[in-house]
């Protein structure tokens, strides 16, 4: 039997990236989070990158664990197979990703990564209690076709984000701090190719779960990638000048 208490803190969560979601496009457009190469000497303190990586992203595989078990359908194996989904990619990002960094020298403000926690933590609540409490099974007679479907979508994105992200980490780590430009795979049609395969992973995932929840993540993740993708396009042409190929689009391919 559920309990309205968390009845109604999920229903009164569900609409939070939706309404964040706006102010954030508009606020990224005239204002750059500190990180990378936006930050000054105001965004201090600062951890590496691999820790704070670590860090703000492992809600996503823990406290999803500790929620899914919590569900009523945590022995569907639909509800199962959205889980493993999700883990793929957030086992990737909490474990890999951030062992990857180690070999660069890069830092995070520590106020972004609390910031990224709470974000991280306020999707994880989401995403697990969807998946396995809140989602109607019994009556989706389209769920293996979004399923797999999406899933091949989702799989497609997530090895080209890996690349794209390993063409980026080697970069910082030939340079030694230095910015070189990204070269070759899906980074001669976009600035921020990683940025795109992500938003793929995130639209396919919306299609999976055909919730609210997972739309709402699809919709932030818009909101906070593209306009960043955008600053970093216009960075790259103004740091590069005539050597930055200039048919190369911020984050669509061939649109914007």
């Amino acid at each position: 039997m559920e309990s309205w208490s968390d009845q109604s803190l999920y229903y009164h969560c569900l609409p939070f990236f939706f309404i964040i979601g706006l102010p954030t496009i508009f606020a990224l457009f005239f204002v750059q989070f500190p990180y990378g190469k936006y930050c000054g000497p105001s965004s201090g303190p600062y951890i590496s990158s691999s820790l704070a990586w670590f860090l703000f992203e492992s809600p996503a595989v823990f406290l999803v664990l500790i929620i899914y078990s919590f569900g009523q359908h945590a022995s569907n194996i639909r509800s199962l197979s959205l889980l493993s989904v999700f883990l793929l990619h957030y086992v990737h990002r909490t474990c890999i990703y951030p062992l990857r960094l180690r070999k660069t020298t890069s830092v995070f403000p520590v106020k972004m990564a609390l910031f990224s926690f709470s974000l991280c933590t306020m999707n994880s609540y989401l995403q697990a209690r969807w998946v396995s409490h809140y989602g109607n099974y019994e009556k989706d007679g389209w769920f293996w076709w979004r399923f797999f479907g999406g899933f091949i979508v989702f799989l497609t994105g997530m090895i080209m984000n890996v690349k794209s992200d390993l063409v980026l980490v080697e970069l910082k780590a030939q340079g030694g701090g230095a910015y070189k430009i990204p070269r070759g795979g899906s980074f001669e049609l976009v600035s921020c190719a990683n940025y795109f395969w992500e938003i793929v992973e995130w639209m396919a995932w919306a299609v999976m779960t055909w919730s609210w929840a997972g739309l709402g993540f699809f919709f932030f993740t818009c909101a906070n990638l593209v306009p960043r993708a955008r600053a970093t396009h216009i960075w790259y042409l103004e740091k590069f000048g005539e050597d930055y190929p200039k048919n190369r689009k911020a984050v669509f391919p061939f649109l914007y």
